[in-house]
């Protein structure tokens, strides 16, 4: 048996930033990354326009995670790659292997899922036609272009506008591939607005919105894709069906929090997420068990990720010190136009203002969001523009968190 005070599981961006944090307050931390090298994604995102919130310049993928793995080379902090998670126990046992060690069980006094996420299947969204060479996951394809050299097709069609493929749009083109079409089936975009210019207004890649693939042709390779309108229910329209020669198909279709662990746990997940609960220390409903960056909510920018999973490291190790975080909390429901808000339990007991995440889930314009308590309104912050594809924030400041008596709900309303 392994001892020691933080098992992070994840040596991504979320993990990394945990580990730095708890550590310099004196605790014991160790990280398990079931890859060779630490940095998560970021070690294939070798684009810019990473740290310009954090560091105030832009950074590619590989730099920015450098940022943080010099931070923990220059601790003492354990690190174990190559180790995969087989069990999490309730009593902060996890049962890892690796081809150095084998099975080996390690005990903690806290642990921190930063898991990440996964790709969203074509299996998970039952596209129809054959099976052929050349469909891809965004990311796999990204994988294979910036890490291993492969060319991964000359004709490319994307489904799916999250920033993924929109990033892929863009890496294919300066491949010296053809971007065909980039395919939504909602009536917006799911990424963010400045990778819709940087990625496919400035290389003339057309974006079809309310479209969809309804089938793949070709045998051993890909040979085209038959795209078609959707109407109001999703349902293809058959008379506006077109057929689109290309090699390649690439899906960025969403992504899942990595929660595999967590359910083991018999920890429930929240819908609107696909994260677990949380309170604003990114404490779960288990006491000493705690998540942060994209296996808790999937956000928009790594800058985000990294400061959440400061908030978790923090409070992980202010835990293993003797700190509990068991006040009076109150419930966080998600209202009208929301997707989900997060955290969704506040311990009201707490000193610091608190920040609230939330997604809407359609296009709104000059609308207000509206936080209230019972039948009381404690805040209104009026928009003009929500998007589906930004990540929203909302800050209860300390003052008016101790004021709250019952469960709080946060909603979008229309005002005169």
């Amino acid at each position: 048996m392994i001892n020691t005070d933080l098992v992070i599981i994840g040596g991504g961006p979320a993990g990394l930033a945990a580990a730095v944090k708890a550590y310099d307050l004196g605790v014991k931390v160790t990280i398990i990354e079931r890859d060779v090298i630490l940095g998560g994604v970021l070690n294939q995102c070798i684009h810019n326009g990473f740290g310009l919130t954090r560091f105030k310049e832009s950074l590619t993928g590989p730099e920015y995670a450098d940022r943080f793995i010099n931070q923990v080379y220059s601790r003492n902090i354990e690190i174990m790659l190559e180790t995969t998670v087989l069990d999490v126990s309730k009593d902060k046992t996890v049962t890892v292997t690796s081809p150095r060690s084998g099975i080996e069980k390690i005990s903690a006094k806290a642990i921190v899922f930063a898991t990440g996420c996964r790709e969203r299947s074509r299996g998970a969204i039952n596209v129809a036609g054959e099976r052929p060479a050349g469909v891809f996951s965004a990311g796999t394809a990204q994988r294979y272009v910036n890490l291993n050299g492969y060319s991964v097709g000359k004709e490319i069609v994307i489904l799916g506008s999250g920033d993924i493929g929109l990033i892929m749009a863009r890496r294919m083109t300066l491949e010296g591939a053809k971007v065909k079409a980039v395919c939504e089936i909602m009536p917006y975009s799911s990424g963010l607005k400045r990778n819709i210019e940087q990625c496919l207004n400035d290389f003339d890649i057309p974006l079809y919105l309310n479209t969809t693939i309804a089938e793949i042709k070709g045998k051993e390779r890909v040979e085209g894709v038959v795209i078609a309108k959707v109407d109001q229910n999703k349902n293809i329209i058959e008379s506006t069906k077109e057929f689109i020669p290309c090699d390649t198909v690439l899906f960025s279709v969403g992504l899942i929090p990595e929660n595999e662990l967590i359910k083991k746990l018999g920890l429930k997940l929240d819908l609107g997420t696909k994260g677990v609960f949380v309170d604003q220390y990114r404490q779960t409903e288990l006491e000493g068990f705690f998540a942060c960056g994209n296996t808790l909510q999937v956000h928009d920018l790594v800058d985000y990720v990294s400061l959440e999973a400061e908030i978790a490291g923090e409070s992980a190790g202010k835990y293993i010190l003797g700190e509990r975080f068991n006040g009076k909390k109150i419930g966080v429901s998600k209202g009208n136009g929301l997707l989900y808000a997060l955290p969704q339990k506040i311990d009201i007991t707490g000193e610091e203002d608190v920040k609230l995440f939330f997604r809407v889930n359609a296009v709104y314009k000059d609308v207000a969001i509206r936080v209230t308590s019972g039948e009381r309104e404690v805040l209104l912050r009026k928009k003009k523009l929500l998007t589906p594809g930004e990540m929203e924030t909302l800050v209860l400041s300390k003052n008016i968190i101790k004021e709250l008596k019952e469960d709080i709900k946060v909603e979008l309303v229309w005002k005169e």
